[in-house]
């Protein structure tokens, strides 16, 4: 069985492609640097994470770009010779403007060295590349229109302005008439245009409705690539609104014939669970990947099940069972684990380096610093799992701290830290931001911990939705504070979800507000899901 999601945890906006028998799924990033996840599976049962390609200055500078923006839905296509990738580093979130440089590059293996970027336009976002039989390439994204309302934390249909085409080449960039070929269905929010041809129809999917519970993937179709384009006769594919399944907020993705013959659709959803006292609902993995059957039914693709709701579990093409949870424990140092990332940064040397017996964190900015901050974390993978590390820093100020963190943005985290507290010295203290946009004010849930000269083991315990931090230095782990909500490192908590696109993380922090960049070394990390051998 392929069991939804297949890539748990934050990966939104899954760009589906094979290649022979290969199968790949590229998703958004956003401020996390490198930037784009590329997954590979031979069965889409199993994924293994073999790529991150923008990972150089050339390619990525996220710095000063705010929380949620940066790289938005990436496409990667292959055009029988090459791997091409079409991204967006979205420079601004709120207001009418929206700042959305769209950048093209390629290489012949997913996993090698990808070409300095094609710099295509700023029109708007969600671009894809598409690969005509006569061998022109066409570039398709939304348009962005500033003068319609604007979004903040309410999106506006008025901004999303149709779906435009335009060829290109390598050679001469954009080329050519600006033709606008969809303007989407009364769902709106229409972003995210693929298109593919099949039996002399081109078909345009694109998402609408938004990022939260009213997403969907809808589908048109023309004999022209320029259009006019009928939408199917359902308006949508996929979509989960008004059911109450496990998954949720379906919408946007790609389509892909495999190799057996049989046809799949990739999607973006959400498995929300209750808030800490049962009451509504939160998606503390964030945006996820799945994928559903397909199939051809005069013209048009339907759900293999009937419907709109994607299935949780749904036959795969191979006889293979998903690999169970497994624990992972880390020593650290000489190369960082594949799972972490940090933030924003194409010059992560400036805020750590990998020891031959630690991982050294570089205290720079605040935990809340869309610039230069020293935080490496990885994905929340599961509902409940527990987290481990080891930290040694010997701070001399209050504004020096290091230590374990759960993260979503500079607005919604915990995190316990090893500082320092006037009259006491050396301390550990609990920080919270608890999602109060957008004062964005930090609470502290309990009295400062005092603590000996040494390394200090920190744990977090994510059981839903509520958290609890852990300490030791001898002796058995104790308690730091009380019961936390963990319901706010989600995409609803704080702003709420059409304001939050990304997930939970859980890793390793440090900041030095004095500017002089005191160290922290952490020696192991492990993340254990509940029910992992």
């Amino acid at each position: 069985m392929i069991r939804n999601p297949v890539l748990p945890g934050f990966n939104a906006d899954p760009s589906f492609l094979r290649v022979g028998e290969d199968y790949y799924l590229a998703t958004s990033t956003f401020e996390w640097f490198p930037g784009v996840q590329i997954h590979h599976s031979r069965d889409l049962v199993n994924w293994r994470l073999v790529a991150r390609p923008l990972n150089r200055p050339a390619l990525l500078d996220m710095r000063g770009n705010p929380d949620s923006c940066g790289i938005w839905a990436p496409c990667l296509s292959h055009d029988g010779d090459r791997f091409w990738l079409v991204y967006t580093d979205v420079k601004r979130l709120d207001g009418a403007f929206k700042d959305a440089p769209n950048y093209i590059t390629c290489c012949d293996t997913v996993e090698g060295e990808w070409s300095d970027p094609w710099y295509v336009n700023s029109s708007g976002f969600d671009p894809s590349l598409f690969h005509d039989e006569d061998g022109r390439k066409w570039f398709v994204n939304m348009q962005w229109n500033h003068r319609g309302r604007g979004t903040g934390g309410n999106p506006a249909h008025a901004s999303f302005d149709g779906i435009l085409l335009q060829e290109w080449s390598p050679e001469a960039g954009l080329t050519g008439p600006v033709t606008q070929i969809y303007d989407g269905t009364e769902r709106g929010l229409t972003e995210a245009p693929h298109l593919f041809k099949r039996d002399g129809w081109y078909y345009l999917t694109v998402a609408e409705g938004g990022t939260g519970y009213d997403h969907a993937v809808t589908m048109a179709r023309s004999r022209d690539i320029a259009g006019p384009y009928e939408t199917h006769p359902a308006l949508h594919v996929i979509s989960a609104k008004g059911s109450d399944g496990p998954v949720q907020r379906a919408g946007h993705g790609q389509y892909v014939e495999t190799h057996w013959g049989r046809h799949y659709h990739s999607f973006l959803m959400g498995r929300p669970i209750p808030g800490p006292d049962g009451t509504g609902r939160f998606c503390p993995l964030g945006r996820e990947a799945g994928l559903e059957e397909v199939v051809w039914r005069d013209g048009w693709l339907w759900l293999a099940e009937g419907g709109m709701v994607p299935r949780a579990e749904v036959p795969s093409p191979t006889p293979i069972e998903p690999a169970p949870p497994r624990a992972i424990y880390r020593d650290l140092g000489g190369a960082l684990p594949e799972e972490f990332q940090w933030l924003r940064t194409p010059e992560p040397d400036r805020i750590f380096r990998m020891d031959p017996d630690a991982l050294v964190l570089i205290g720079r900015e605040s935990i809340g610093s869309w610039f230069e901050q020293a935080l490496v974390a990885r994905r929340q993978e599961h509902l409940s799992y527990t987290a481990e590390t080891q930290v040694d820093i010997a701070p001399s100020t209050y504004q020096q701290a290091a230590g374990l963190t759960t993260y979503y943005n500079r607005h919604k985290f915990h995190a316990a830290l090893v500082s320092h507290e006037p009259g006491i010295g050396r301390a550990l203290v609990l920080m919270s931001c608890p999602g109060d946009w957008p004062d964005c004010a930090l609470s502290w849930p309990c009295s400062p911990v005092p603590l000996a000269d040494g390394p200090v083991a920190l744990r977090v315990v994510v059981t839903g939705a509520t958290q609890q931090f852990w300490w030791r230095q001898a002796g058995d782990w104790q308690p730091l504070g009380p019961v936390l909500d963990a319901s706010v490192i989600s995409d609803e908590g704080g702003r709420g979800e059409h304001a939050s696109f990304t997930g939970a993380f859980v890793g390793m922090v440090a900041f030095d507000l004095t500017g002089q960049g005191n160290e922290a070394r952490f020696d192991r990390f492990s993340y254990v899901p509940d029910g992992a051998a």
